[in-house]
């Protein structure tokens, strides 16, 4: 069975893409801070198809990293790796002027410096896959300019353009940005809190992140919205 490394899998994005992907029969590692969330995921996951290996961390920990990675090749390999874990920078979110810092390289740290770190240390088992694959969870704010998402989306911005370069250097390897759309999930109400407009489930984007580990189309950034709409 494939392998598949997903951070930031308790809940939201992470945690559907991992019931998608164990209904499919992968076999899973998966990765967030919070111990109890993460453990109620690896229930809901395990049973549904393949195996499951929950270990809980910081991303931005190496050690933590290549416990995920060893993980993954007692499982068999890495064919995955799905970069979700994300820091918003000030909870709730505030306009540059008032970012503090320290908030903005907790960001970049963990949504641009803690990607490229897993992705360096799984390289060896991505390049062994017959399809390996990394997707970078983007976001919108880091193409458009929106009031106090700037730090995030600077962070995002960033992990854009890694995700190109990857790209670019890793030809055999299939590297996609994929920005998921607006979504409910617990990320947004903490950057956002009071905002009751309706979204959608993370459950509705994950058909788009199924359809490109199905069309493998090449390298580069996509919308999930587009995808599931057919375009």
């Amino acid at each position: 069975m494939p392998v598949a490394i997903i951070t930031g899998a308790s809940k939201g994005l992470g945690r559907a893409l991992a019931e998608a992907l164990a209904a499919r029969g992968w076999d899973l590692v998966l990765d967030a801070r919070g111990a109890a969330a993460l453990k109620a995921a690896e229930e809901a996951v395990t049973g549904r198809g393949g195996r499951v290996a929950a270990l809980p961390g910081d991303v931005t920990d190496a050690g933590h990293r290549a416990e995920l990675v060893a993980a993954a090749r007692g499982l068999g390999g890495v064919d995955l790796l799905v970069s979700n874990a994300s820091a918003l920078g000030a909870e709730p979110l505030v306009r540059l002027g008032e970012l503090p810092l320290a908030g903005l390289r907790r960001a970049l740290e963990v949504n641009v410096v803690a990607t490229l770190g897993l992705v360096q240390e799984a390289l060896p088992l991505l390049r062994e896959s017959a399809a390996g694959t990394v997707i970078a969870v983007s976001s919108d704010a880091g193409s458009e300019a929106y009031e106090t998402w700037g730090g995030y989306g600077a962070s995002k911005a960033a992990l854009d353009q890694l995700a190109a370069v990857l790209g670019v250097e890793k030809p055999g390897l299939r590297v996609w940005a994929v920005d998921p759309g607006d979504m409910a999930t617990d990320l947004y109400s903490a950057a956002v809190p009071g905002d009751d407009d309706p979204r959608p489930a993370p459950e509705s984007v994950v058909p788009a992140f199924l359809r490109l580990l199905d069309e493998r189309p090449a390298s580069g950034r996509y919308g999930a919205p587009a995808l599931v709409e057919g375009r």
